[in-house]
């Protein structure tokens, strides 16, 4: 049965499968930045007061403190969480965050800093107790094609509450701290209210007996994570970006009131600007990649926050304008718009990055131990956290200003990037295929859903360009293996793309019956594996926009491995800089630039009828007139 068309991500803010679950995480993502901002604010202008530390140290020592929970206890709340039901854990966490809130009370109440940063290790406690559940839940409540959508919108409600709390914070510390107090032990409760409300999600695993030994524990929530060697990077690559944002913003306070001669409220605002991009790249990733998990994103995502850390680097001034500036002064300044233009497209590559990751986590995790997974993540995160924090405190203290730990870390970070992406292609691979189909062609595809979830199965489709494996790549979200004639595989730039791909070349019995007879052999245990192979049975590129005569091989790869086989057309393509239209010097001329093309996926053709007849009148019927 095909799944019911895509709809707006907005539309599942009105059901209740969702609703009260975003409202739950929204209120404790608030809380936890209304009460870490306030005492950041509060050990930032009144250190002296607390501690003969200085506000740096202590900044960097509140960020490892919040994370270091998900180090100690994520292995144990990824075992809580398979085997509860999941909404009657999350009403729990909430009632344990308002007598932590009732800690934090007290605290400001007596000054006393031991107290308040007792307070912020238990709100990292609740966190990481309410982590796993948070990812796991969704999608035992959304279809796959909602995953994106779901996801963004988690992650844009996290980032409001940041932006939110952020600036709630600054005008609570301004007024009194018992203003603080009374407002976190009040979101607590609503947060709890808003928790009544979720729908059952049954337990993953109600036969767990749990292991109350967090190293061995740890160790084995690793290892589930390890299972799938793509969700294990991407979990790298999320933990990365976590240890990533953590050094970033632990940095702000100090950015604000030092380099660039704020106050309060400059500080508030730099926070509040990199909150509004993440929000905004996060809600822009369901448009961005049509409704699927397109990992695509993420090498765009990772471009993009080198680029502008590197340029907040250059936009930092070498002296500060003034000390204890407004906000109305502080803009006014210059470069004041690009400091502020920087932090926000950081936030907003950010939400690219790592929305996608999530998802891509969630649908590729094994459901029997997803929650594990998941604290795996929360553990790998909190590693990456604690040493962004512990790396910035070494920074400090050898002497490295605020703007060269930013430059540092957007260096760092094309170094990672480019490691992950050699490690798993695929990503990049992506990347390139969606660029291609969103900004030198603009795609319009029908019929996914018919390309199998899992499973073995050959999709043919018509060869009219040589973009059209890239095109095929970029529009199906399962990974597909090319076979494809040996000259294409290594023509200029696009080779990389094969190649890296797992593309297997073939050439005519004629040509090269050795590299024939290995194509067929590697198509055979490819299918026998389980995997999706992509062939263009025409043989060669059309050099006239017409469909060919479709070729035998199909048959031969049947004989092997009987499998379904997915008919797709391509049409638009003909005439562009890509096909076979123009020779000579009028190749290079970019025809059809920024054109609409088309691909349109028949139903699965069963094996013993998949002649190369029947096939080929399927592509037809499918393509239409269009060339």
């Amino acid at each position: 049965m095909p799944a019911p068309p895509p709809h707006s991500q907005f539309g599942l803010l009105r059901e209740r499968r969702f609703l009260p679950f975003f409202l739950t995480q929204l209120l404790g993502a608030f809380n936890d930045n209304v009460y870490k901002n306030a005492l950041v604010l509060v050990i930032t202008f009144r250190a002296a007061s607390l501690s003969t530390w200085s506000s740096a140290t202590l900044v960097n020592v509140c960020a490892a403190l919040f994370v270091l929970p998900f180090f100690l206890f994520s292995a144990t709340a990824g075992q809580i969480a398979d085997k509860f039901e999941k909404s009657r854990l999350i009403r729990f966490v909430k009632v344990l965050e308002i007598a932590i809130m009732v800690v934090a009370a007290i605290g400001f109440a007596v000054n006393s800093l031991a107290l308040l940063l007792a307070a912020l290790f238990l709100m990292g406690v609740h966190s990481t107790l309410f982590g796993p559940v948070k990812y796991a839940i969704l999608p035992q409540h959304l279809r796959e094609d909602e995953l994106v959508g779901g996801n963004g919108l988690v992650e844009m409600g996290t980032f409001v509450a940041i932006l939110l709390g952020t600036i709630l914070a600054g005008l609570l510390v301004s007024a009194s701290t018992a203003t603080v107090s009374a407002t976190v032990i009040g979101v607590a409760v609503l947060g709890w209210l808003a928790s009544r409300a979720i729908p059952q999600a049954p337990a993953a695993d109600p036969g767990l007996r749990i292991n109350w030994n967090p190293l061995t524990e740890t160790w084995r929530n690793i290892a589930f994570t390890r299972g799938n060697r793509t969700v294990f990077q991407s979990i790298l690559g999320v933990s990365w970006f976590w240890g990533y944002g953590a050094l970033l913003l632990t940095q702000f306070p100090t950015l604000g009131k030092d380099v660039l001669g704020g106050g309060e409220y400059v500080v508030t605002l730099l926070l509040a600007v990199f909150s509004v991009g993440v929000a905004t790249g996060a809600l822009g990733c369901e448009r961005l990649s049509g409704h699927k998990v397109e990992i695509g994103l993420v090498p765009f995502g990772s471009i993009g926050l080198t680029l502008f850390a590197i340029d907040l680097f250059f936009a930092c001034p070498s002296v500060a304008a003034g000390s204890n500036l407004s906000v109305a002064a502080y803009v006014v300044t210059p470069g004041a718009w690009r400091v502020l233009a920087d932090l926000f497209l950081l936030g907003m590559f950010g939400g690219f990055y790592i929305v996608p990751l999530y998802a891509l986590i969630q649908s590729r995790s094994e459901p029997h131990h997803r929650s594990r997974i998941i604290a795996g993540n929360n553990i790998l995160n909190a590693v990456f956290m604690v040493a962004a924090a512990i790396a910035a405190v070494v920074f400090i203290e050898a002497g490295l200003s605020i703007p060269q730990i930013i430059l540092v870390a957007g260096l760092v970070n094309a170094a990672v990037a480019l490691y992950i992406y050699r490690l798993v292609p695929e990503f990049l691979l992506r990347f390139i295929a969606w660029l291609l189909i969103h900004s030198v062609y603009r795609l319009r595809e029908r019929g996914l859903e018919n390309v199998p979830e899992e499973g073995a199965a050959v999709v043919v489709c018509n060869h009219v360009s040589f973009a059209d494996a890239v095109i095929l790549m970029g529009a199906c979200r399962r990974p597909m293996r090319f076979v494809m004639d040996h000259r294409i595989f290594r023509t200029p730039i696009l080779s990389f793309v094969f190649r890296e791909g797992r593309a297997i070349p073939i050439a005519s019995a004629k040509e090269d019956p050795a590299m024939l007879e290995r194509a067929f052999d590697e198509v055979a245990a490819a299918l026998s594996a389980g995997e999706l192979i992509a062939i263009f049975p025409e043989g060669a590129i059309t050099r006239t926009g017409e469909l060919q005569p479709f070729r035998p091989g199909i048959t031969r790869i049947l004989e092997r491995n009987p499998v379904p086989v997915v008919p797709m057309a391509l049409s638009g393509l003909w005439g562009s800089a890509f096909s076979r239209r123009y020779q000579g010097i009028a190749r290079l001329w970019p025809h059809r630039l920024f054109g609409r093309i088309r691909l349109a996926v028949g139903a699965a053709v069963m094996p013993a009828v998949a002649t190369p007849e029947r096939l080929q009148a399927e592509v037809a019927a499918l393509r239409g007139n269009q060339l």
